[in-house]
């Protein structure tokens, strides 16, 4: 996977793909942030999610934060294997640490997100 084609929120969750159909995770900043993930709790499949609401937890080793959707749609596919292997967030946060594929209300929705060059001068600034 190529981190640059995705698009970032300011939660630092990422989102890619074409289409109505895209996969969601959390950023290697963010899982760089929390430090050693041991648990995840996501949404069932066919929950519907609203744009920056909540849908989940992330525990590590220093705090328990939420995920936010970065768009509104129906969640079409969790990541079991992060039910058992939690650290493949750390390992591989944009490939096998993906959280969720959600079918996108509407595609337009992902045009404000930041881009990875937006999202880096984002982290970059907020760290100051």
């Amino acid at each position: 996977m190529n981190p640059e084609s995705f698009r970032y929120s300011k939660e630092h969750e990422w989102i890619n793909g074409e289409g109505e159909l895209r996969t969601l995770g959390i950023t290697d900043h963010a899982q760089a942030e929390l430090g050693d993930i041991v648990f995840v709790e996501l949404p069932k499949e066919g929950d519907h999610l609203k744009a920056m609401q909540p849908f989940g937890t992330v525990e590590s080793v220093k705090a328990v934060s939420e995920l936010f959707s970065p768009v509104a749609g129906e969640v079409v596919e969790v990541n079991r294997d992060l039910e058992e292997h939690p650290e493949r967030i750390n390992e591989d946060p944009y490939g096998k640490g993906w959280l969720l594929r959600i079918r996108v209300a509407d595609a337009r929705s992902i045009e404000p997100l930041m881009t990875e060059a937006e999202y880096r001068k984002y982290i970059q600034d907020s760290s100051r």
